[in-house]
């Protein structure tokens, strides 16, 4: 796509830091209710303008964040794939969680696999060593993900963070090492 500059790409997706342009299509994914049905609440167009800022910022302190996704061929904003920085309340943390969120039209496509594998490369350059993902044990589309990408099943917590919204625990976490990290 011509004039959008990426950070790096898979054979379909590029990868970038968010952008005003992409508000529309981040916010119309964020308020779609079976996008969303494993998050707290539905993002309207201030939320959603919040996290992209706040990606943005957890780039520039750490060299990663869940980036904007495009399909290469079109342009078109498939969603969020990427790594967080996560520092809450748990005996695993402060660590870098990988995570996706992508449109309902893309699922089923590969493209969340595609893309997390280009995420855990990335954080191999980065020179990170472990890299944890976490889902409601009922995100079994998710779970799927993890395991093929090479992640492991590492055990059950209940999130911090999640108390308010007990359906979304207890949570399966997963874990990667990588660079030669002890297995």
């Amino acid at each position: 796509m011509c004039g959008v500059t990426y950070l790096f790409k898979t054979q379909r997706l590029g990868f970038k830091l968010w952008g005003e342009n992409d508000l529309k299509a981040f916010t119309e994914m964020n308020s779609d209710p079976e996008t969303m049905r494993f998050f707290v609440e539905l993002m309207d167009h201030k939320a959603s303008k919040k996290k992209m800022i706040q990606m943005n910022k957890m780039y520039e302190d750490h060299g990663y964040c869940y980036f904007c996704v495009n399909l290469l061929f079109t342009g078109e904003f498939v969603g969020t794939i990427g790594l967080g920085y996560k520092d809450f309340d748990t005996d695993f943390a402060p660590c870098t969680d990988i995570g996706w969120r992508i449109q309902k039209k893309f699922w089923n496509q590969g493209l969340s696999t595609e893309g997390a594998k280009a995420c855990l490369n990335y954080a191999k350059q980065l020179g990170l060593r472990e890299i944890v993902s976490m889902a409601t044990i009922g995100n079994q589309a998710s779970i799927r993900i993890m395991e093929k990408i090479g992640m492991e099943y590492w055990q059950e917590f209940d999130h911090p963070e999640l108390k308010e919204s007990p359906h979304l625990n207890p949570m399966a976490l997963y874990r990667i090492k990588l660079n030669g990290a002890d297995q």
